[in-house]
This record gives C-alpha cells, structure tokens and sequence, in this order.
C-alpha cells in the first residue's frame, strides 16, 4: 500500500520518454458532459497520454465581458462607480481560466517489479464551477487505483483531478470521469474516487447551509467487489463502508 499527500508534484515518478510514439487523447470541449471511456490500454515501458481541451468551444473574452457587463446592468448594479469599470473584463478573464484545462501528458510505465497493493493520493485540493448556478465548489479528492500492468506518475493524478475540474461540472460527474479515465487507460485491477467538497450554491443560497460538504465516490473493479480491498481504500480515503 502507497498513500501520498499533497504536494503530489513531489512524487512524481515518470518514466524516461522513449522513442515510440505516444498515444493522443482528445477530451471533449468545455461543457461538454459527455465522457468516453474507449481509450484503450496503452502499452511499452513508458508512454504519455496527451490530454488536451477538445477542439471548439473557444473562449470569446470581449463577448463574454459583454455578457458580464449586461448582467450587471440588469441587476441594477452602477458599473461606473469606483473600482466596477473593469469588473466586466476581470470576470470573464476569470471564468475563462477556470473553464480551460491546462493540457498536460499523464505518464504511465511498466509495473516491473509487479507492485500490488493500493495506490492513493490522498487529500488533493480541487475547485470547479456548479453548472447549475455558476458558483464554486470546492474541497479534497482522494484518488486511488491497484496495480496490473501499468503504474501513473503520482503527480498526473492531481492533474488529472483539475483537468476535469475545469469545466461546468456536477460533483457526481466530476468523481465518474476521473475513475473511468483510470480504469480505461491504466486497466488496473481497481481504481477508488472520493470528493468531498462544500458548494456555495448551499453555503450562500436557498437552505444556507455553510460548512456542509458533499461526499462521492466512484469505486471500480476489486476496489468495488473485495470487501477488503474496499475497505481499505475507503478508510484511507476518511469515509467508512
């Protein structure tokens, strides 16, 4: 059993990039709730997935601005008093770098010495935007998988988290993506996802219910059906079962 803590970017294991070429995935478009799960395994000592934002679905930052400032305008807001001028621009510079994934390559490597016991990143911090309601939710993610035939860079883990994170998400969503993405490029035996966060679409509105926090989880493969391998995973993740 392996568990790391944040800052995962200190863990990082990839492995030295070989002359096959690397395989390249390309995710849907921001917005886009519609997942695949037909990666396929990869294969070689060492390969690199390429995760990129799907094409389309570009950022008009002056169109959005415009938005911005509309909205204001419709709430009554005086967008010429001191320190309003430029909140139009700010906000849609702003949504725009919390709805476009940073691309980045998840390294994976040969399992050699056939290491089989969990893998867990624990506590890794995440923020995203309710599509509901445009407000943030935020928290930890504690993201796990059991071995086969191919190890993941521990620090791609944390990547892979804000890649989907970056986007108008639901929290039920958010959690199914990382584990299908795992389970579909790494083949594992088992991959293990819990988020835990707090919405401020509960926290600011309607019920005001501020400090509360949401729990999902997506468990596939043994991590799902042997009840030891569950039970660890979900008591290193802080959640009983």
């Amino acid at each position: 059993m392996t568990t790391t803590t944040p800052p995962v970017s200190r863990l990082e294991l990839d492995a030295e990039s070989t002359e096959e070429e690397p395989s390249v995935l390309r995710l849907p478009a921001v917005g886009d709730d519609r997942e695949r799960d037909d990666h396929g395994p990869v294969t070689g000592r060492a390969a690199h997935l390429h995760l990129h934002r799907g094409s389309g679905g570009g950022v008009d930052l002056d169109k959005a601005a415009g938005a911005v400032a509309d909205l204001l305008d419709a709430l009554g807001v005086d967008r010429n008093a001191n320190g309003l001028e430029e909140t139009p621009a700010r906000v849609a510079k702003a949504l725009a770098e919390m709805l476009t994934p940073e691309p980045f390559s998840v390294t994976t490597f040969a399992n050699d010495e056939g290491y089989d016991e969990l893998v867990v990143a624990r506590a890794i911090p995440f923020a995203s935007l309710c599509e509901h309601h445009l407000l943030p939710f935020s928290g930890f993610a504690y993201v796990g998988y059991l071995p086969d035939e191919r190890l993941v860079g521990l620090s791609k883990l944390a990547r892979l988290v804000d890649h989907f994170s970056r986007r108008l998400q639901v929290q039920e969503r958010l959690t199914a993506q990382v584990a299908n993405y795992l389970q579909s490029t790494l083949q594992p035996k088992g991959v293990g996802v819990v988020l835990e966060a707090e919405h401020l679409c509960m926290s600011l509105r309607g019920v005001r219910s501020g400090g509360s926090r949401t729990v999902t989880s997506a468990l596939k493969g043994l991590v799902r059906d042997d009840p030891r391998t569950r039970s660890e995973f979900l008591s290193l993740a802080g959640t009983s079962g």
